[in-house]
């Protein structure tokens, strides 16, 4: 074989296999889910979420109570200022300094990022949440599939042909009725 030949078969050899490993990263499978849909078809998760809405809703009200309590508070301070002795002025000032306070340590101990309410969020919706990234990861090692896209989060999914979608399978799989 002449060295002219068998540069040409290496060339041929070179573009097969470059043809090769194209078509094969063609070859990988995708799918999609839609966690919200997912989520919002759990009874366990809507249980959880309005147990979650009505607790913030009651800390809530007492933070609306006692702002309206600063607030009278302060009125009224507002109004007797003039009337009061220096001493009688910083002791209503303090009072309400102290209330204030009390309200940013309150909304901070039930809304803050380790306070009452993530604490709650994180113990009742995220048993839920990663039952269905398990389904997920099994789905997705059952069906080979190299990548599965959540409809839920992905605003830059344009367009998802329906056939792809799998939420209802991983309903199935947790259990719970697609109708």
């Amino acid at each position: 074989m002449t060295i002219k030949k068998t540069i040409i078969m290496k060339k041929i050899t070179l573009i097969l296999a470059a043809t090769l490993f194209s078509l094969a990263s063609f070859a990988q499978k995708y799918a999609y889910v839609d966690t919200k849909y997912i989520l919002e078809n759990i009874p366990e998760y809507i249980q959880a979420q309005k147990t979650l809405d009505d607790l913030s809703e009651k800390w809530e009200t007492e933070i609306e109570a006692k702002k309206t309590n600063i607030q009278k508070k302060f009125q009224q301070y507002q109004a007797e200022e003039l009337l009061l002795p220096a001493e009688m002025k910083k002791k209503k000032q303090e009072e309400i300094y102290m209330l204030e306070d009390d309200l940013a340590k309150f909304q901070q101990k039930k809304f803050g990022v380790e306070g009452e309410l993530f604490q709650k969020r994180k113990e009742l919706i995220e048993p839920i949440q990663n039952k269905v990234y398990n389904a997920i990861k099994e789905l997705a090692s059952v069906g080979n599939y190299d990548m599965i896209f959540d409809k839920a989060n992905q605003t830059n999914i344009l367009y998802a042909n329906p056939k792809l979608d799998k939420s209802k399978r991983i309903l199935k799989n947790l259990g719970y009725d697609t109708k």
